[in-house]
């Protein structure tokens, strides 16, 4: 997800993605202890997109 896209949400839509990816990341961590890992970079992705989302959200707050 871009930095662009994530800047035109509002908050509340951010914490919804942001709880959605946190989702995804534990059932990314459970493939991999699994051996079931299609895409180990995707981890890598998820993580990021969850960083850019906290720091965006922290931002806004900031200006508020």
């Amino acid at each position: 997800m871009k930095t662009e896209e994530i800047r035109d949400l509002s908050v509340t839509e951010l914490e919804t993605k942001l709880e959605e990816l946190r989702i995804e990341l534990f059932n990314l961590r459970f493939q991999k202890a699994k051996n079931l890992l299609d895409r180990p970079d995707r981890i890598r992705i998820v993580r990021r997109d969850i960083a850019r989302i906290i720091t965006i959200i922290k931002e806004k707050e900031l200006k508020a």
